[in-house]
């Protein structure tokens, strides 16, 4: 631990210690936190401090900083020049329905309804010349 730099502390409820830093000493570890280069793990482990604690006391200050909202965050934005909609080709409707044909010789046809009617005379004939 820095020795710049001292926690106050009380013991709490079961004998566990608390620590509580001053603000002053929370701003320095803030700010050498935020200089180009800097690890915030290794700020936090040079002063004894969890990393976690120190990204959350760098939140509070940037909200605190922008009264009280959380900061902004910029998106880039790219304007290109409108184009026509195309109008998608329409599909056909999917045909609904079959249909069933008993020939007087037992064989079955079983067709759509949007069975070619020309082929379908062609293929009866045929099944009943036999």
């Amino acid at each position: 631990m820095k020795p710049d730099v001292l926690a106050r502390s009380w013991e709490g409820v079961g004998g566990r210690r608390r620590r509580f830093w001053l603000t002053d000493d929370k701003g320095r570890m803030i700010a050498e936190s935020l200089k180009p280069g800097a690890s915030v793990a290794m700020v936090a482990q040079d002063y004894g401090v969890n990393a976690n604690l120190l990204f959350t006391w760098r939140r509070q200050e940037a909200a605190a900083a922008n009264g009280g909202a959380p900061p902004m965050k910029l998106v880039p934005v790219t304007i290109a020049a409108a184009e026509a909609p195309t109008a998608a080709p329409v599909a056909a409707p999917e045909p609904i329905g079959r249909m069933e044909i008993v020939l007087s010789g037992g064989e079955r046809i079983i067709v759509g309804a949007d069975v070619d009617a020309t082929a379908l005379a062609r293929v009866v004939r045929t099944l009943t010349r036999r």
